[in-house]
């Protein structure tokens, strides 16, 4: 058994003012295993919208949540808000959050599980494990998503089934250690290369669900982001080791 005191939530948010504090709701709601506490950590990065009020209104609301929020200066990408939080992470583990809906915070014990165990140093959910619900949307992402995956385990000879997920569960001083340089999209092929060199690193996968949004309902990723995640994976893991 392994023992942790601090869970380090990381929220990157981009106009996410409709659904921030919804997704803030869930998290504080989680009762996390063996009285495991939570940090949130939120970069804001540049919103045009109203995220910015939103969240300082809910941190006004719930003084007893350990919220910090750091607001960008200029738009980064999702990529740079995730370096920025994992920076600012003081928990033994952090876990990567979207501020969408698309992801449910009553699933950190089920990524828990394989860590407290003292099994993981890292754990992934995967949407296409497991019998948890899955909303039914695009055929061609779905395709996209298993060919990334397959493409970046090629060369880290892991057998992950889901690379892009947003749900990743890290060992804290491992996340921190790893130098991380892209800022946008291609930051899930980075990060899975990365940790895949980390000597004696032991990764793991559950199954977890999926909400996932449409375009109208504010999705952000498309094709470009495609084409970006397999130069990352050719870079990060051949040319920039």
């Amino acid at each position: 058994m392994q023992s942790i005191k601090k869970l380090s939530v990381l929220i990157p948010a981009y106009n996410e003012e409709k659904t921030i504090h919804l997704i803030l709701d869930k998290v504080k709601e989680v009762s996390l295993v063996n009285g495991i506490e939570k940090e949130i950590i939120i970069v804001n990065d540049c919103s045009t919208d109203g995220t910015t009020i939103a969240i300082e209104n809910y941190k006004a609301k719930n003084p007893e949540l350990f919220i910090q929020l750091y607001n960008q200066e200029e738009n980064k990408g999702k990529g740079a808000a995730i370096h920025k939080a994992i920076e600012k992470a003081t928990g033994e583990y952090l876990v990567i959050q979207d501020a969408d809906l698309e992801y449910d915070p009553n699933e950190y014990n089920d990524l828990l599980k394989p860590v407290v165990g003292g099994f993981a140093d890292v754990v992934y959910g995967s949407r296409f494990l497991g019998g948890n619900p899955h909303r039914i949307l695009f055929y061609w992402h779905s395709i996209g998503n298993k060919f990334l995956t397959s493409l970046s385990n090629v060369f880290t000879n892991l057998n992950l089934t889901d690379m892009e997920t947003c749900y990743k569960l890290i060992r804290t001083d491992i996340a921190q250690s790893l130098n991380l340089k892209e800022q946008r999209f291609g930051f899930e092929p980075e990060l899975t290369a990365k940790l895949s060199r980390v000597k004696d690193v032991r990764i793991y996968e559950v199954g977890i669900s999926y909400y996932g949004r449409t375009y109208e309902e504010g999705k952000k990723i498309g094709w470009k982001d495609g084409f970006r995640a397999i130069y990352c994976i050719l870079k990060y893991n051949i040319f920039s080791k």
